[in-house]
């Protein structure tokens, strides 16, 4: 799994182009505050390790959050940190479970709409743990 982790200001998203065809409809765009954006690739060899990477992963987000003080986040799927990829199916239950284990911590949490294209509107401080990546 790659992990890129991004406090924004702002992060906006606009579907644009599906590319999934068992994705749902969704068109609607969304605008969030001072949250903490999680761009997550899951590979291949994530399949056979889907619970220790869903660890993993919900331990990062947790500990980046509380260095930047956030307890929301946007879950964003992003295949471009690897030219390894797991199944859509892989992906989503793993999106599903943090957000569910996040959730019942107290967090606000979102997902991009899965299996589109999006155009992005990043407004990212400058600051030492405003981008953090995580390969694991």
């Amino acid at each position: 799994m790659k992990v890129l982790l991004i406090y924004c200001k702002i992060f906006a998203y606009t579907p644009t182009l599906k590319t999934l065809e068992m994705a749902e409809v969704n068109n609607a765009p969304a605008s969030f505050e001072n949250v903490q954006t999680a761009f997550v690739q899951v590979e291949e060899n994530d399949i056979e390790r889907e619970a220790e990477v869903s660890k993993k992963l919900l331990k990062n987000i947790k500990w980046v959050c509380g260095k930047n003080n956030s307890k929301k986040v946007v879950l964003h799927s992003f295949a471009h940190l690897s030219e390894s990829k797991a199944d859509p199916d892989t992906t989503q239950r793993i999106f599903n479970s943090v957000e569910e284990r996040l959730k019942n911590v107290g967090y606000e949490v979102a997902q991009t709409p899965f299996g589109y294209f999006l155009d992005l509107q990043v407004d990212a401080p400058g600051f030492s743990l405003a981008r953090v990546f995580k390969s694991f």
